[in-house]
């Protein structure tokens, strides 16, 4: 095993990111993907450092035919975890990124499609109660709560196909990685590249966002109050809302893929070992924030101002897992 490989194990198998090591060494991040990638070699006072840090011998680091497992040496090893370190070819790497960049567009559809599925029922059901529809109230619920159901389907169905598809990588998110030689210097390589787009995709999926209430605010202005034009502009609210939610997903899921290899940001090892034993605790969370979000919907057909729950649901489930791990800590 090279010098590269060696720092890539030992790094990964104490749980610390290349920032975490970066900061040790009192060197840069881009140093110790350069190292990682065998793009460079540390000089002999980092190779010293290393081996302090890394509680291993010069000779282990500097000397390729000797292993993990040769007399003396030790490493610190977080033992609490109930978590395997698997390991990850450059194939299976190449295999995931491409299922990530192909689910990405599939679940932000899906995504759209359920935020704008209410769209028909709101406007028939308008127009129905302002006499401008000629059919009955019951045949404008039907046809706009079957419209309804058929984009919430259509975006359910894409996010099982995508689970299903998926499944076979489920590892890479939840689990110790130990990724071939070459794989952390590819993955860090596409990351670099595609920094600028997840930026610029972020900000266009915020911005749309915040303005998605200006349709109702511009029929304000010019209509008055005038509940008929006002209800008539959720659809837009709705349509800017859903691409913003398109652009953000979409984008998110493809960094989040490049994190879940370099086990970086929301996917450090740390982070894995504590999202493991809150696994419950989320599954328990977001079915109740749909639930709430479901039955306020249906019961004041208010959908208008329902989709907020999304948001404030993500900030608090931060919130639900501090007060957790809080709580996990003091007992």
């Amino acid at each position: 095993m090279i010098l590269a490989d060696k720092i890539i194990e030992l790094r990964k198998k104490n749980g610390w990111s290349q920032e975490d090591l970066a900061e040790k060494l009192d060197v840069s991040r881009q140093s110790i993907s350069k190292w990682e990638g065998a793009q460079s070699i540390p000089d002999m006072n980092k190779i010293l450092k290393l081996s302090e840090v890394f509680s291993v011998s010069t000779d282990y680091l500097l000397k390729d035919e000797i292993e993990l497992d040769s007399p003396g040496e030790t490493l610190k090893i977080d033992t609490e975890s109930s978590l395997k370190e698997v390991s990850v070819s450059m194939e299976e790497a190449n295999a995931f990124l491409e299922h990530k960049n192909q689910a990405a567009s599939q679940i932000a559809l899906g995504v759209l499609l359920c935020i704008l599925s209410p769209s028909l029922l709101i406007v028939l059901s308008t127009l129905q109660e302002s006499s401008l529809l000629s059919l009955s109230e019951g045949k404008a619920v039907g046809i706009g709560v079957l419209f309804l159901f058929l984009l919430a389907g259509a975006g359910v169905a894409l996010f099982i196909k995508n689970s299903i598809e998926g499944d076979r990588f489920h590892y890479i998110e939840k689990e110790l990685l130990n990724t071939a030689y070459g794989v952390n210097g590819m993955v860090q390589e596409k990351k670099s590249r595609y920094q600028g787009t997840y930026t610029s995709q972020m900000i266009l999926g915020i911005f749309l966002c915040i303005i998605a209430a200006s349709p109702i605010f511009i029929s304000m202005i010019i209509f008055g109050e005038d509940d008929l034009h006002t209800a008539l502009a959720v659809p837009f609210l709705l349509l800017f809302v859903a691409v913003g939610v398109f652009r953000i997903v979409k984008t998110n899921i493809i960094w989040d893929a490049l994190n879940m290899l370099l086990e970086q940001g929301d996917y450090r090892r740390e982070e894995k070992m504590d999202e493991y034993k809150n696994e419950n605790v989320g599954q328990i969370y977001w079915c109740l924030v749909i639930a709430i979000y479901l039955g306020y919907s249906f019961i004041t057909r208010r959908w208008d101002i329902s989709w907020i729950v999304w948001p404030v649901a993500g900030v608090g489930y931060g919130a639900v897992r501090g007060i957790v791990k809080s709580f996990r800590t003091k007992v």
